[in-house]
C-alpha cells in the first residue's frame, strides 16, 4: 500500500517518468548499499532489540510522511528521501528478520515457514494495490502511509511479546564491524552449501525478473488490457504462490530440493513461452498460477538452503549476501530486459528470457543443494584452549599454525582428498592462507599449515568449529598412523621490540 501510494503521489507531484522511476530506485537502492553492513550488525547485537529499533524509526518516518501528505506539505524531493529511509530501514531489517527465523520454529519445520513467509509476501502484493487505490479514492492519499505507520507498532508489540532463547555468550571480545563485514564475505566464498546457493539464485532469478519486470507492457500492450487485467494477473500469482505453498511439501518429498528449483524453473520457462507466443487474457491467467507456484517454489527452497548452510554466529550476514544477490539479480535482470524489449519486442524478450532460464538450470545443476542432507553447523567446541607459555595480546599476529601427520603410502590419495576438504573449513573460519607438504626425507609425514590475522581470530576459530567440522576432523585422524596424536604448533610473528613466541607444542586436536 505504501509503495502504491508513494508512485501514484509522485505522478501529482512530478508527472516526470524519470522522477517517477526513481521512486523504485530510492526504494531498492538502499539495499544494494545497506544491506551487507546490515547483516554485520545483526550477527554483532541482539537481532530482536535491532528490529525494534529499526522498526520504531521507520515508525516515526512513515507516520511524518502522512502527516506532511496529509496537510500538504510534500515535494517531490521530499517524498525520494522519505522513500530512501524507508528502504533503507527494509534493508537493515530484512538479514535480522531472516535470522531469527531458525530462533522461531524447529528445524524440521524450517521451509514451511519459508515458504508461509513468502506465502505472506506474495497475498500482500496481490491485495495491497487493491487495498491502496480503494483507501486513496475514499478517504485520501495520506492513509495508506498513516496505516503503515501504524502497522509497524503491531509489529513492535509482537517483537516486545516475544522472548527468544538466549544465545550462547562468548568471552572473546566482540567483533569489530569491518572484520565482521570481511569474515561474512569470507565464509560465503568458502561454504560450498552457500556458493551453490548463491549461483541457483543467479541463475533463476536474472531470468525471471523478466516476468514481473515486462508484465505491466504484457498486459496493456500484448494482451490490450486495461488496470483491471493487470490486477487480475497479479492476483493470480498471489493465488498461485498459495497453492504451490500447499503443495510444496509433497512435491519436495518426491523431487527433491535441486529438482524442485529445476521444476520451478521450467514451469517460469513456460509461463514466458505463453506469454510470448498466445495472446489471450484467460491463457496468461492461467500462466501467471503457475508463475506464482514456481516462483514460491524456487524462492523459498533457495531461501532454506541459505539458511541451513549458516552456523548461527555468521547467520546474519550469509543472509545479507543472498539477499544482495537476489536484489542485484532481479535488478540487473529489470534494466537488461528492459533494454532488448526496447530493441527486440516483448514477445522476442520473453523467448530469449525462457531460454535463458533453461540453460542457466542446466549449467548451474552441478551447484548442488544442501536440503536434502543437512549439515550440523551448531559449535562443537572440541578443541581445547591451546597452551601458551605467557600472557599474548589479543592483537598479536599473525598467526602460524602446524600440524605434522604421518601417513601410510596406501591412504595418500585418501588423505589428501579429506585435507582438501580440510582446507575449506580453515578457510572458512578465518584462515586466510593454507598449505600441505610431504616430508622428502619421510615420505608419508606431512606437514599441514595455515595462517591467521591474530591470535584473537585463532581463538575465534576455536568457537566456531562445528559438528560437521568434527566429523571431517576424525576422518583425517582416523589415516594418522604416528605413535601419538597429530603434533599441533602455534606460532606468532615477531612485533616491535619482542622476540619469536612459540606456543608450546600440543596433542589431542589439530587446531
Amino acid at each position: 500500500m505504501h509503495d502504491v501510494a508513494s508512485g501514484w503521489l509522485m505522478t501529482s507531484l512530478s508527472p516526470s517518468p524519470l522522477m517517477v522511476a526513481l521512486v523504485q530506485a530510492a526504494t531498492t537502492l538502499p539495499v544494494f548499499l545497506f544491506a551487507l553492513p546490515a547483516g554485520a550488525i545483526a550477527d554483532l547485537v541482539d537481532r530482536r532489540r535491532l528490529l525494534i529499533v529499526v522498526m520504531a524509526i521507520l515508525a516515526i518516518s512513515t507516520l511524518s510522511l502522512g502527516l506532511l501528505v496529509l496537510f500538504g506539505q510534500i515535494s517531490a524531493w521530499t517524498l525520494l528521501a522519505f522513500t530512501f529511509i524507508s528502504g533503507a530501514g527494509a534493508a537493515f531489517v530484512a538479514p535480522a528478520w531472516q535470522a531469527i527465523v531458525p530462533q522461531l520454529v524447529p528445524r524440521d519445520t524450517l521451509q514451511p515457514a519459508v515458504t508461509l513467509n513468502s506465502v505472506g509476501i506474495n497475498i500482500s502484493r496481490a491485495i495491497g494495490p487493491a487495498l491502496a487505490g480503494l483507501i486513496i479514492v475514499s478517504v485520501g492519499i495520506a492513509w495508506p502511509y498513516l496505516l503503515n505507520a501504524l502497522s509497524f507498532v503491531v509489529v513492535i508489540a509482537a517483537l516486545l511479546w516475544w522472548r527468544p532463547p538466549p544465545r550462547k555468550q562468548s568471552h572473546l571480545p566482540a567483533e569489530r564491524f569491518w572484520s565482521a563485514m570481511v569474515a561474512g564475505l569470507r565464509y560465503a566464498r568458502f561454504s560450498g552449501p552457500l556458493r551453490s546457493t548463491l549461483i541457483r539464485a543467479v541463475a533463476f532469478f536474472i531470468f525471471a525478473s523478466a516476468y514481473w519486470s515486462l508484465l505491466p507492457l504484457i498486459a496493456r500492450q500484448e494482451l490490450e488490457g486495461g488496470p483491471e487485467l493487470y490486477g487480475i494477473m497479479l492476483g493470480a500469482v498471489g493465488l498461485g504462490a498459495v497453492v504451490g505453498a500447499l503443495i510444496l511439501p509433497k512435491l519436495k518429498g518426491r523431487l527433491g530440493a535441486d529438482s524442485l528449483v529445476a521444476a520451478g524453473t521450467v514451469g517460469t520457462a513456460l509461463v514466458l513461452i505463453v506469454f510470448a507466443l498466445i495472446k489471450h487474457p484467460q491463457a496468461a491467467t492461467l500462466a501467471s498460477l503457475v508463475a506464482g507456484a514456481s516462483w514460491i517454489a524456487v524462492l523459498s527452497s533457495l531461501n532454506v538452503a541459505a539458511q541451513v548452510a549458516l552456523p548461527d554466529w555468521v547467520r546474519a550476514r550469509g543472509l545479507s549476501i543472498f539477499i544482495t544477490v537476489f536484489f542485484g539479480a532481479m535488478t540487473l535482470g529489470s534494466i537488461l530486459w528492459g533494454q532488448v524489449a526496447s530493441m527486440l519486442g516483448i514477445s522476442m524478450t520473453l523467448l530469449i528470457a525462457a531460454t535463458g532460464a533453461i540453460v542457466g538450470a542446466i549449467l548451474s545443476w552441478p551447484a548442488k543443494l544442501q536440503l536434502d542432507e543437512v549439515l550440523d553447523l551448531s559449535p562443537s567446541s572440541h578443541w581445547p584452549e591451546p597452551i601458551v607459555s605467557g600472557e599474548i595480546e589479543l592483537d598479536r599476529g599473525p598467526v602460524l599454525v602446524t600440524v605434522e601427520y604421518q601417513i601410510e603410502l596406501k591412504s595418500t590419495a585418501a588423505f589428501i582428498s579429506i585435507m582438501d576438504e580440510f582446507k575449506t573449513e580453515r578457510r572458512r573460519n578465518g584462515a586466510y592462507s593454507w598449505g600441505l607438504f610431504e616430508d622428502v626425507a619421510e615420505p608419508g609425514r606431512y606437514l599441514e599449515y595455515f595462517t591467521e590475522e591474530s591470535w584473537l581470530a585463532h581463538l575465534r576459530h576455536h568457537e566456531h568449529v562445528s559438528e560437521s567440522d568434527r566429523v571431517i576432523q576424525e576422518k583425517v585422524l582416523a589415516l594418522h598412523v604416528g605413535d601419538s596424536s597429530p603434533v599441533v604448533r602455534h606460532f606468532l610473528a615477531p612485533g616491535p621490540n619482542v622476540a619469536l613466541v612459540k606456543v608450546p607444542v600440543q596433542k589431542g586436536h589439530i587446531g
